[in-house]
């Protein structure tokens, strides 16, 4: 009995993690992926909790070793999602939340074609520039960055099954809920985790 997967991105500063976390707090059955990374932990980030950090040549020596279900290289740092740990998660049944970028999402999907892909937005590019600002942690060269990138990434929105559009968090969240909810209530996914309820006798 396969576990669902969910793959959600977003630009830079959209609420994506912010979002994520809401939906683990209200949904005990789906579980986040912790993904790899070569940059330096943030204020706060605990190790095996936010990621798992690691260095530049551990980092290849594991790709190199097929550890890797996806990786991809971010603003001059490298991510990653554990191909043995994920592969467990899922032939267990669980249900496995990957909070990646584009680049990953479509790795993912041309290895496990059935993952479900919500892609979040800002309401508007004025709004990411707003926030990203807002935040207090990046320089002005790095916002501008982010913004560049970000006019990239939202050309890969139609690659994703779902777009939620992050103008109030409440409301976003509860469409995030939405979709998780939704994927388990598809007839194939029913018939696999409940097949009592399909198996009537002939009378």
């Amino acid at each position: 009995m396969p576990g669902n997967l969910y793959i959600v991105s977003a630009p830079s500063g959209a609420g994506k993690t912010t979002l994520v976390r809401g939906l683990l707090q209200r949904d005990s059955q789906v579980q986040l992926s912790v993904s790899f990374t070569t940059r330096a932990p943030r204020p706060g980030e605990r190790e095996g909790i936010d990621y798992h950090f690691t260095g530049l040549a551990n980092f290849h020596a594991m790709r190199e070793r097929g550890d890797f279900l996806e990786w991809a290289e971010v603003h001059g740092n490298f991510y990653a999602t554990s191909r043995p740990w994920l592969e467990a998660r899922l032939a267990e049944g669980q249900d496995v939340l990957l909070e990646i970028d584009w680049q990953g999402a479509q790795q993912v999907r041309r290895a496990l074609p059935q993952a479900v892909g919500i892609f979040v937005l800002p309401p508007s590019e004025a709004e990411l520039e707003r926030r990203l600002r807002g935040r207090g942690h990046d320089s002005d060269a790095v916002i501008e960055c982010r913004l560049a990138n970000a006019a990239g990434e939202v050309q890969h929105a139609d690659e994703f099954d779902y777009v939620i559009i992050n103008n109030d968090l409440q409301t976003a969240l509860d469409d995030l809920v939405a979709v998780v909810r939704a994927q388990r209530l598809k007839l194939p996914v029913q018939r696999l985790r409940n097949p009592q309820a399909f198996n009537y006798r002939s009378r």
